[in-house]
């Protein structure tokens, strides 16, 4: 297979999409997420090229769809448990049936200090005040390999990688087990059901934004991902020297940004909000 070529258009806030991005941005605080804070959202960029310039994708953490859901979710639950589970480890699930009302399970950790291999894990939402309505899901491993990006990084979930700037490849251990509980956690949340009495123009425009980022372009984004993964040697762009103008035609205020100072290289591996070392691609927000 041979080496994509990078592409000619320099990345750079000329070349950025800035009035999508303000719209999508406005959306996306509205609802409560904060690229600054850990796993809320991350900033993807990758070039549109119907437009030839780059749009930013954003994907959502498992705490951004934490929030999402307990403010637009119907019947939120009170609680959400999430657990990985290892060979050594106790964990019997109870389903409701009709000689039990509530779903529930018995979870115990034998030897905190060599719990074994993962095998899985679960979710459990929690209604303290109507207990007939916890939920308890049991993920196998199947269940959770099958939710692995088919370009998932290997600095995270662990496998081979090729070193930077030449062909040697070498083994990374990544952070398998806190993968695992990012992807449950992402599971549980998800699972909430949206209610319709609740969606808001800020919603919408987050759905409509999301679809748009995994559908046509979702080939462009993995891979885009990969290669920030793999490569890890970029530059920082900044909002130190922006110079705020009237805009006429729009009647509202834009940035005009000068040309991005060179940082130097930080190391990086985008995985779409699953970062357990906090590694992630920065926008000067």
């Amino acid at each position: 297979m041979s080496k994509r070529e990078p592409d000619p258009l320099e990345f750079s806030w000329k070349n950025v999409n800035m009035a999508q991005l303000a719209l999508d941005v406005v959306a996306y605080s509205s609802i409560g997420l904060d690229p600054l804070q850990d796993n809320h959202i991350n900033l993807i960029p990758y070039k549109n090229n119907k437009t030839n310039v780059f749009d930013i994708g954003f994907i959502i953490g498992y705490e951004g769809m934490k929030i999402k859901a307990v403010k637009y979710g119907f019947e939120v639950p009170d609680d959400v448990i999430v657990e990985v589970v290892y060979s050594n480890d106790k964990f019997k699930s109870y389903k409701k049936n009709k000689d039990n009302n509530i779903e529930s399970y018995d979870f115990e950790i034998t030897n905190d200090f060599d719990r074994g291999e993962v095998i899985g894990g679960f979710y459990y939402h929690v209604f303290h005040d109507k207990p007939e309505k916890n939920k308890l899901k049991v993920m196998t491993m199947k269940d959770i390999q099958k939710r692995i990006p088919k370009y998932a990084s290997a600095e995270f979930w662990g496998g081979e990688k090729k070193k930077y700037g030449s062909n040697e490849v070498e083994r990374v251990e990544g952070w398998f087990d806190e993968m695992v509980e990012k992807t449950i956690k992402r599971a549980a949340y998800n699972s909430i059901t949206i209610d319709s009495e609740k969606i808001d123009d800020h919603l919408v425009k987050m759905m409509q934004t999301e679809s748009l980022s995994l559908s046509g372009s979702d080939q462009t984004l993995l891979e885009l991902k990969s290669d920030i993964s793999n490569n890890a040697n970029k530059k920082q762009l900044g909002f130190e020297d922006a110079e705020v103008i009237v805009d006429p035609v729009l009647n509202n205020t834009e940035q005009r940004y000068s040309e991005p100072v060179n940082q130097s290289p930080m190391p990086s591996a985008i995985q779409p909000n699953d970062n357990p070392g906090n590694d992630q691609t920065e926008l000067g927000f």
